[in-house]
């Protein structure tokens, strides 16, 4: 199996010491672990090929539930399974694509203006406390909301944002150099006080591939853009607000979203078709 070398030692621990509980960013030079891989996805096959189904299902239609649609976020998309949205390209890597919806299909808020992708790993995989990354490049554009994310275990029984959210990369179309990381939970969701963003030292996430990761265990989180920490979060920093969410296994989610609250609604449609491509996707262990 895999293993990215370093010296053991728990870096939580001494994320607790450098922080002294504080909820700012954790940039210092915690000592690496060491990772065992115990789960991946190379995204390997034909070009046109659906996903791997003994790991990944896909989330469909304009997230209706309860009379809230647009998946809590006004978005303007229709996930659907086809290949046109999300396929492998025959060169290791998986595509989703958001593209402008064909005609006949209706959403909440009248006909469907876009299709994208969404795929999860609920009821495949989940993450115990450990590491996950993938690595990605991102498109462009405003309106544009890709994303890499967990959502707790108990999720959907337990409602959001009870059931916890570690929001491990996500996008702004219109900022291009720009992503950042999040964690919701009960008394810090929504505009939660626990998120950081990290700019790229030069050039734009269009332009090439960047690994997006998280570390986490029962008494903090870490998040990771090629390689660096941008930020970090104690258990003890969020129970000032409520239950900590950290002690717990999370499913994966990948999504392109269009429009709705965190980015606004597109302005032009020259940017479709718009597609991430992610490389990799890779779950570890502590030796």
């Amino acid at each position: 199996m895999t293993r990215i070398p370093g010296a053991y030692l728990k870096w939580a621990v001494s994320v607790l010491l450098l922080c002294a509980c504080s909820t700012a960013s954790i940039v210092s030079t915690v000592p690496a672990a060491t990772w065992v891989q115990v789960w991946s996805d190379e995204f390997d096959g034909a070009a046109g090929a659906r996903i791997d189904s003994t790991k990944w299902s896909y989330e469909t239609a304009d997230g209706c539930q309860q009379g809230i649609c647009g998946w809590g976020n006004s978005e303007k998309e229709y996930y659907t399974d086809a290949s046109e949205n999300v396929a492998l390209n025959g060169q290791g890597q998986l595509m989703i694509v958001a593209r402008r919806a064909p005609a006949g299909l209706t959403c909440s808020y009248g006909p469907c203006l876009y299709t994208s992708g969404r795929i999860t790993t609920r009821g495949k995989m989940l993450a115990a406390p450990g590491r996950v990354e993938a690595r990605i490049k991102l498109p462009t554009g405003q309106g544009l909301w890709p994303a890499f994310w967990m959502l707790g275990h108990t999720s959907p029984l337990v409602r959001w944002p009870d059931c916890g959210e570690l929001d491990i990369m996500e996008n702004k179309g219109s900022q291009p150099s720009t992503t950042s990381s999040a964690v919701h939970g009960p008394g810090y969701s929504g505009q939660t006080p626990f998120a950081h963003a990290n700019n790229l030292a030069s050039g734009v996430l269009s332009n090439d591939f960047h690994t997006f990761a998280v570390e986490w265990d029962s008494l903090a989180v870490r998040f990771f853009v090629d390689g660096t920490p941008h930020y970090g979060v104690t258990r003890d920093g969020l129970e000032r607000y409520g239950k900590s969410i950290l002690n717990q296994p999370f499913f994966l989610m990948l999504n392109l979203a269009v429009g709705g609250h965190f980015d606004g609604d597109p302005q032009s449609d020259a940017i479709f078709p718009a597609t991430i491509l992610v490389d990799y996707v890779r779950v570890y262990a502590r030796e």
